[in-house]
């Protein structure tokens, strides 16, 4: 089995679970570490020359990460293209175990056991916690309705004040975000590499989580720690 990945998240899924099987992934791939694979560009432009050049027998892809038109050119060409849907943690699980069965998996691997296990019982507060979610600036946009972030964020406890908006991503001006009084700022390294000295003076008064982008958008071996290493954040910040 020869497998191609246009998604991080499963970059590492498959690489921790099917030895071997991974031939190339994208640029943003950085999961495990020390990845040897060839690199066919970015999630949202791929070089499918580069892809087919390679002669994968599948390539993973995401519905929200990649671009249908890509993903088309890759079918056309004769390659078969498996796309998943990620929009809650549940979905995760499931979508996981499809992944690594399609590329060869004999067995589920323990680190999924672990991470489901982990969110059967995340750490919550002692009170549910209002914020908003940046995730660019120049223009702003924060999480909006039907995303992964906000279904984990929830899940510990963190109602996200755009979970209703009728866009996934809205594009809202911070001015806007400071008069919605959130509890929370909570600022991701990714897609936007939020820092200490990057994000949070655009909110003052208000306290702000730097939180690890991968344990909150990734869906992956990730997800074992991830309840535990956005918890201390969100505590961190609420102090």
């Amino acid at each position: 089995m020869r497998v191609v990945s246009l998604v991080p998240s499963l970059t590492e899924a498959v690489a921790r679970t099917v030895q071997g099987a991974l031939v190339g992934a994208t640029d943003w791939c950085t999961h495990p570490a020390g990845l040897d694979v060839a690199r066919v560009g970015g999630t949202k432009n791929p070089k499918t020359d580069r892809v087919l050049a390679l002669a994968p027998d599948l390539v993973i892809a995401n519905e929200e990460e990649n671009r249908a038109p890509d993903l088309d050119a890759l079918r056309a060409a004769g390659v078969e293209v498996l796309v998943t849907e990620v929009r809650t943690v549940p979905q995760a699980f499931t979508e996981l175990a499809r992944v690594l069965t399609a590329c060869g998996a004999p067995s589920r691997p323990r680190w999924l056991d672990e991470a489901e296990a982990a969110w059967t019982a995340p750490p919550r507060p002692e009170r549910r916690t209002t914020a908003v979610v940046p995730i660019w600036r120049r223009p702003w946009m924060v999480l909006g309705s039907d995303t992964f972030a906000g279904d984990v964020l929830a899940r510990l406890g963190v109602d996200h004040l755009y979970a209703s908006h009728p866009e996934r991503y809205p594009k809202v001006p911070v001015e806007e975000l400071r008069a919605a009084r959130p509890d929370l700022v909570v600022l991701p390294d990714e897609p936007y590499r939020f820092t200490a000295d990057d994000g949070p003076e655009a909110f003052p008064g208000l306290p702000c989580a730097l939180v690890d982008g991968r344990y909150l958008t990734w869906y992956g071996p990730s997800l074992a720690k991830a309840p535990r290493v956005l918890d201390a954040a969100l505590r961190a910040a609420r102090r």
